[in-house]
């Protein structure tokens, strides 16, 4: 008889002892077990953490000349035609003239809603209301123009281009062309998707996207198609363009180049994404300056691009949603810098070349809308509070306070500021020395005047 084999008396005597009944191989085992899993765990964080910030001062960056001073319209104002200023969003005028303090000469109410902010062009304002209504303002007056219901619900900004205004809307999905002078609509195309892309206009054509996921280039002078073509996800921020060449983020995650002429995809760039292996979404309008394309994403970061090839060069993290575009400027006195807002409730100013922090503001409140510079001044409005404050581009401090506030904060022809309220638009003129100098002796006349009258009449009531 086997050794090992048992027998009827004793069945268990003689067999062999299983490996779990052995207390050394079975921590053995679980020893191994656990290491495995340690080294599957550790994967699955690697791949599905929060990615770090990159910085790749190889990508190339293109050193501003000198600031273009903005062409004067007859009336001696500037036009700031379409939505962040210029065709490549940069939201930056380069004017003097429009510093604090300023006194209001006229305001307009008669809105429920403004969440972008006007188009102004030859001393007349044009913006949409939430609700699908779109005015004229005389911008001198505030005076209306012309006021045409477009639609039932919309968020954008109107662009002007040769006498006409081209908007797009959110409900029902169009997009039309109104004659600026009266408002009255020269041609509407229905789209199969809801837009807020503010539209831009470049040789008789028009460019804007939707939440279909689609670029779209139509004929300026009727609307007829030119051509479509799909990104990565629904589109929501406006198309920047320069140098033959659109660039639009999308809720995909991807930042793509599109040939303008064309319609084909020049190079396609993925977001890092929140972690957990989400992709993130760029609701910001980017701006094209430096050779660089720039902009924000829900994943709390803004992104620098390099316009020729997609190469990521910088992303620096902020602890909120970027739903801010970036506006990018170079202010005198200081280096080219990126201005933007977060919903952590910061305004932040980056090196445009590096991405390290210049200056941070405290908002007090999220940070939703984009910001605009105007002259030597940065202007943000937060959500929360309703506020705007004007901040010094060089140095970061605060320069300027005004009551109302929430989404796109500022405009200007170069004459006036114009503010955007909540459901307002504010036309402030700036004080110069001169006048300030002025305001102040009347001041002292006036309190003169009252402590003498007061004193009279305190007179007359001790001698009865």
């Amino acid at each position: 008889m086997n050794a090992e084999t048992p027998t009827p008396e004793n069945p268990e005597a003689d067999a062999p002892v299983r490996w779990w009944r052995q207390p050394g191989k079975l921590l053995g085992v679980l020893a191994v077990a656990l290491i495995a899993l340690a080294g599957i765990a550790a994967v699955a964080y690697s791949e599905l953490k929060r990615p770090g910030d990159v910085s790749d001062p190889s990508v190339p960056f293109v050193e501003p000349t000198v600031t273009k001073k903005p062409k004067k319209a007859k009336d001696n104002t500037v036009d700031w035609p379409t939505f962040r200023y210029d065709r490549q969003r940069t939201g930056y005028l380069p004017v003097k003239g429009i510093v604090p303090p300023f006194e209001r000469l006229w305001k307009y109410g008669d809105t429920p809603l403004l969440e972008f902010p006007p188009a102004v062009v030859d001393g007349v304002l044009y913006f949409v209301d939430n609700d699908g209504h779109a005015f004229a303002l005389k911008s001198k007056t505030g005076k209306q123009v012309w006021k045409r219901k477009i639609g039932s619900l919309n968020a954008s900004t109107p662009t002007y281009a040769d006498g006409r205004l081209y908007i797009v809307n959110l409900e029902p999905g169009q997009i039309m062309a109104l004659n600026a002078k009266n408002g009255k609509r020269i041609w509407n195309k229905s789209l199969p998707c809801r837009s807020e892309s503010s539209p831009v206009v470049v040789h008789e054509r028009v460019y804007f996207g939707c939440e279909d996921g689609n670029l779209y280039a139509l004929k300026a002078k009727d609307g007829d198609s030119i051509w479509t073509t799909g990104v990565a996800g629904a589109i929501k921020g406006a198309p920047a363009y320069d140098n033959g060449t659109l660039y639009v983020g999308d809720y995909g995650g991807a930042m793509t180049a599109v040939r303008a002429e064309t319609g084909e995809i020049r190079w396609q760039t993925q977001a890092l994404g929140p972690g957990l292996g989400q992709p993130g979404a760029f609701y910001s309008t980017p701006a094209v300056a430096y050779g660089r394309v720039y902009a924000g994403n829900n994943d709390s970061r803004v992104y620098s691009f390099d316009a020729e090839t997609g190469a990521l060069a910088w992303t620096h993290s902020t602890g909120g949603y970027v739903y801010s575009g970036p506006t990018v400027a170079q202010v005198p006195g200081t280096p080219p810098t990126v201005y933007i807002g977060s919903f952590d409730g910061n305004a932040y100013a980056l090196d445009a070349k590096s991405g390290e922090p210049r200056w941070t503001f405290d908002m007090g409140g999220r940070v939703i809308g984009s910001l605009s510079v105007i002259g030597r001044s940065v202007y943000a409005a937060t959500f929360d509070g309703t506020t705007t404050y004007g901040i010094s581009a060089k140095t970061g401090r605060e320069t300027f306070e005004f009551h109302s506030g929430a989404y796109m904060p500022a405009v200007s022809d170069g004459e006036l500021l114009y503010m955007v309220g909540y459901s307002s638009i504010h036309a402030l003129k700036p004080i110069s020395e001169k006048e300030q100098k002025a305001q102040k002796q009347a001041e002292r006349k006036r309190k003169a005047q009252r402590a003498k009258a007061s004193k009279k009449k305190s007179g007359n009531q001790n001698k009865g």
